[in-house]
């Protein structure tokens, strides 16, 4: 008999080797996969291959044993000398050859790319992906959803403009869920995304705008902040953690869907609460997850019976209320506290761990609880008192930064889509 081998695979490799399987069915072609995936069109080829040959065991990262990783003497070393000796100024490839023939430094070219990349001294050219008109849609259930948000007045009589939520399966159209807010907040998307995955499990890709609660944009101005704590967003770092994907589209018309579904929503939704009487939106989201989905999936939804599922249930490990939290960075002071939001923490005696001076993550839940983990694992838990004036300021910066107005472009688009300035 053959032995049968074990293999302990990330959540990240599992879907990516799900993809390539679709993708080696013909199921879905390789740029498609490319984009779920999150890496290149080359690179995706690259690991087709690999699977093709190799099945399973192509997929598995190379890199993954700590031995195989760049010492950090050696790779500021390297940094060290790119800067001084060659002046910053060597394409990556020649700088490579340089290190091999006079410094006996052989590393692969894209470790030393990296390298550089993590000190800043590369930056990484962004290609703009042309629009493309038609696409189809994906195969399966839960490999792409599409999520955005419409301000408008959507209860007659309330003159404020409140901002729908909404997901949609990119497969079927259908609603996965949607939800009323008087403001577009981080924890309101992150709130949204939540409750999709309770309903129907962990999907493969997100697919959303620029908005900043998904994708830092780094352009100096009014608004830039030198002292950022952390390179992604929170729901970024959050998805991440579950395997998935987060794609950001260049322009309202690359979600074609979801931007035809908040048409849909404008016109059918509005006369549906009206003929209901709603006239608060407290009803509103009651109304939304009681009657409407069902009715909109109803009509709307497309072969609801016959596309597969790629959707996942939650590992025993996942904590959903942990995952999608503020993520910030403390230093442990000498009396084992740390300052958070103006406020002092005191952090636990932990046998046999010594926290001085030592780097801990705090996370921040919507409901004021917070988590402190400490390479990975919770040291301690607590909550972030309900006066706090430092969350109350940031949350009234949030509502006022979400109150921005829409303008319309008559010559580009219907009028009923709104277009973000």
């Amino acid at each position: 008999m053959m032995e049968r081998r074990k293999y302990q695979l990330t959540m990240k490799e599992l879907n990516r080797y799900r993809i390539l399987k679709d993708v080696l069915k013909h199921n879905i072609p390789l740029t498609q996969g490319a984009r779920l995936i999150g890496i290149s069109y080359r690179q995706a080829l690259r690991l087709k291959k690999r699977v093709m040959l190799e099945d399973i065991e192509g997929i598995i990262s190379r890199h993954r044993t700590p031995h195989n990783r760049v010492p950090n003497a050696l790779r500021e070393k390297i940094v060290a000398l790119y800067i001084n000796e060659y002046g910053s100024r060597f394409n990556i490839l020649h700088f490579k050859e340089k290190l091999e023939e006079k410094h006996c430094i052989n590393l692969s070219y894209e470790t030393v790319r990296q390298i550089l990349i993590k000190a800043k001294c590369h930056k990484v050219k962004q290609h703009r992906h042309k629009h493309r008109s038609k696409r189809k849609r994906m195969p399966y259930k839960g490999m792409l959803l599409q999520m955005d948000s419409s301000q408008h007045k959507w209860i007659e009589g309330i003159k404020e403009k409140w901002w729908l939520i909404s997901v949609v399966d990119d497969a079927t159209s259908e609603i996965i869920y949607a939800q009323f807010y008087p403001s577009d907040t981080m924890f309101s998307n992150m709130e949204v995304i939540k409750e999709v995955i309770k309903k129907k499990g962990v999907f493969l890709a997100l697919y959303v705008d620029n908005a900043s609660h998904f994708k830092t944009t780094r352009y100096s101005g009014l608004w830039y902040d030198n002292k950022r704590e952390q390179k992604d967003t929170n729901i970024q770092n959050a998805l991440d953690d579950l395997g998935i994907t987060l794609i950001t589209a260049n322009s309202p018309q690359a979600k074609g869907r979801v931007e035809r579904h908040f048409r849909t929503m404008q016109d059918r939704l509005i006369n549906e609460m009206w003929l209901a009487k709603i006239d608060n939106y407290n009803d509103a989201n009651k109304f939304l997850k009681q009657k409407f989905f069902k009715y909109y999936n109803d009509k709307f939804a497309k072969n609801m019976e016959t596309t597969e599922s790629r959707y996942r249930m939650l590992t025993e490990g996942e904590d959903l209320e942990m995952i999608f939290t503020i993520r910030k960075l403390r230093r442990v002071k000498k009396d084992n506290t740390i300052k958070f939001y103006k406020e002092i923490i005191q952090l636990p005696e932990v046998p046999k761990l010594y926290l001085l001076k030592s780097q801990v993550e705090v996370r921040l839940s919507s409901k004021n609880k917070i988590w402190i983990l400490y390479k990975n694992k919770v040291i301690h838990e607590t909550y972030l008192s309900r006066n706090n004036e430092e969350l109350k300021y940031q949350k009234k910066a949030n509502e006022i930064m979400s109150m921005k107005e829409y303008a319309y472009d008559t010559r580009k688009c219907d009028t009923s889509l709104s277009k973000k300035v």
